[in-house]
């Protein structure tokens, strides 16, 4: 077996990606990336006795080639004998996040109409990178920094550790095409800039393998936030009443983690919760004033009375 494929299986193993006789889906836009996955997780079907299924988005945001796209995507399927699920969605506002809220719903509707287990997306080392230094311009905190991860729930990313110079050598070694989305050359997205421009400077002026030394910079952080996670966790099922002394007695790092764990239990979700949201709550945690304070922010409402912390939505 070629060396590529044997380090994807230790991958496998190593995050437990998925158990023998899975259903996965396998999301493929035709680039490198997905089509080296396509043919890596067909090769090891057998292996793992896996069921796979092809799933592609057409934007219908670059004409003809998105066109030529979802033809070249409908061939692979006939090449490798998967069924396709294919989506042309009505795109309003076009940005990142909206684009990827799109395929991502569509994968999952699939993984549960189908009962599948996975959705395997072809994430790489060099997207690892872009995602960290995005967050670092952007600003970001620990959990930020951890950029992506080989699991997330339903979604598995079999390449994250995998460069994309080794994925070509791939494609080329087995004589597998591939299109290219000629946009990613461009540089009107900040993850554009930073593969196309800032990327190449560091490796050029500072450091050649940049991109190795931050993944493995990730991984140490990945490692410090799960572990930070672990003791929060465990901090806030001891102090579910929340306490303002109990909450004021551990480590700042712990403090701000607690908060975080509170409103989500209370909100379902962290979304457009910032760090200036949590300071302003630590800082009436830790006022000296005699009588209660609210705060209210994202549709929420929290008491501070004595020694009692109350969060509820309003």
């Amino acid at each position: 077996m070629p060396n590529l494929i044997k380090k994807v299986q230790n991958t496998i193993f190593e995050h437990n990606l998925f158990p023998h006789g899975s259903k996965i889906i396998l999301a493929c836009s035709g680039g490198p990336d997905s089509s080296a996955l396509l043919d890596i997780l067909s090769k090891l079907r057998k292996k793992y006795d896996l069921e796979l299924v092809i799933a592609h988005v057409n934007y219908s945001l670059r004409e003809n080639d998105s066109k030529r796209d979802e033809k070249f995507v409908t061939n692979l399927s006939e090449k490798y004998d998967l069924k396709l699920f294919a989506l042309n969605p009505k795109v309003g506002k076009i940005s990142e996040d909206s684009l990827r809220k799109i395929r991502y719903d569509f994968f999952e509707k699939i993984r549960r109409e189908l009962n599948f287990n996975f959705i395997a997306v072809g994430h790489t080392l060099d997207d690892q990178v872009e995602t960290f230094l995005m967050r670092i311009i952007r600003g970001s905190g620990l959990a930020g920094l951890s950029a992506i991860s080989y699991k997330n729930n339903a979604i598995i990313r079999p390449l994250l550790n995998i460069s994309k110079a080794e994925i070509l050598n791939y494609l080329k070694k087995n004589k597998l095409s591939y299109r290219i989305d000629r946009t990613n050359l461009e540089s009107d997205y900040l993850r554009n800039k930073i593969r196309n421009q800032l990327i190449p400077i560091l490796e050029k002026n500072y450091n050649p393998k940049v991109k190795t030394t931050i993944f493995n910079s990730i991984k140490s952080i990945q490692e410090d936030f799960d572990f930070l996670e672990k003791i929060s966790n465990k901090e806030f099922k001891k102090n579910k009443n929340l306490s303002v002394k109990s909450i004021l007695s551990v480590h700042p790092s712990l403090q701000k983690r607690l908060l975080l764990l509170a409103i989500a239990e209370s909100k379902n979700s962290l979304k457009n919760i910032s760090s200036s949201h949590i300071r302003e709550l630590l800082k009436i945690l830790k006022s000296t004033k005699s009588k209660g304070q609210i705060v209210v922010f994202q549709g929420l409402k929290i008491t501070r009375k004595g020694d009692k912390l109350t969060i509820e939505k309003i």
